[in-house]
């Protein structure tokens, strides 16, 4: 019996057919980790943008990440969800930088 891949597989495979870069690959594969082990091991699936958000503006104030890092974070994301598991999320917004870099969508 064959298992179905795992999430962070689907998502390199995504990233693959597309023809991302390795490390646009790699950055956004971690990504993803992190924001599940941050909401304590959930499914993306079980989650959507309140989470998305708490994830973003908890890099902003208490990592103190750059804006375009931040952005990279909600990219990631968003192919994650796109992408990756075809979940259409409403606008995300983070209002923790002070750039409008993350307003795009």
């Amino acid at each position: 019996m064959n298992n179905p891949p795992k999430l962070l597989d689907r998502a390199r495979e995504c990233i693959r057919a597309r023809h991302y870069s390795i490390r646009t690959e790699n950055s956004y594969v971690d990504w993803v980790r992190r924001f599940i082990l941050f909401h304590g091991m959930r499914h993306p699936e079980e989650m959507g943008v309140s989470e998305v958000e708490a994830f973003l503006t908890y890099l902003a104030v208490e990592w103190n990440v750059a804006a375009f890092t931040q952005g990279q974070t909600k990219a990631a994301l968003l192919f994650l969800y796109q992408e990756v598991l075809n979940i259409d999320l409403p606008p995300i917004c983070c209002r923790m930088t002070p750039f409008s870099l993350l307003d795009f969508q």
